[in-house]
């Protein structure tokens, strides 16, 4: 798990920020899973579940296979947290998510999964903005998909 003291670790409450992008009147997230495998997408999906926090909208999961699978939807926009398998092939998660913060404006934020603790420093590498390890912990994944939710800001808006 990827947690920051004082920013709503287990039994800790914390507030959305009133000028967050998720509000639970909005409908849903959308959040994109990327993994070659379809059981990895799936247990990615059952971990987090469809409400990771009572603060926070349904999620909505856009499922993708393939590179260009995850390239297009995050181009088009839309996508507001990706999730990437850091084991898919034939290119993983963490060479992924450094080519999405390297490459798009206004990436959406990105969590990594890893089977090996040891691998948590790739996830940094990779500009993961929080990583989960296998076997993934249906509360922990909540919680950490939560927490990156909630540090989602709206950009600055010219007045």
């Amino acid at each position: 798990m990827f947690a920051r003291p004082g920013q709503g670790g287990r039994g800790e409450s914390v507030p959305a920020p009133a000028d967050s992008i998720w509000h639970v009147s909005t409908p849903s997230a959308t959040v994109l899973v990327f993994s070659h495998r379809p059981e990895v997408r799936e247990s990615i999906i059952n971990a987090v579940g469809r409400r990771p926090a009572t603060d926070l909208p349904r999620v909505r999961y856009i499922e993708a296979a393939t590179i260009a699978e995850v390239l297009a939807e995050v181009d088009a926009g839309g996508v507001e947290l990706a999730i990437l398998d850091g084991e898919a092939q034939p290119t993983g998660g963490m060479g992924l998510s450094r080519q999405l913060k390297n490459e798009i404006t206004n990436c959406p934020p990105v969590v990594i999964t890893v089977r090996r603790k040891d691998d948590r420093w790739l996830a940094t590498w990779s500009q993961a903005d929080a990583v989960l390890v296998y076997p993934l912990d249906p509360l922990a994944a909540a919680e950490t998909v939560a927490e990156v939710m909630r540090a989602q800001q709206l950009p600055a808006r010219s007045v």
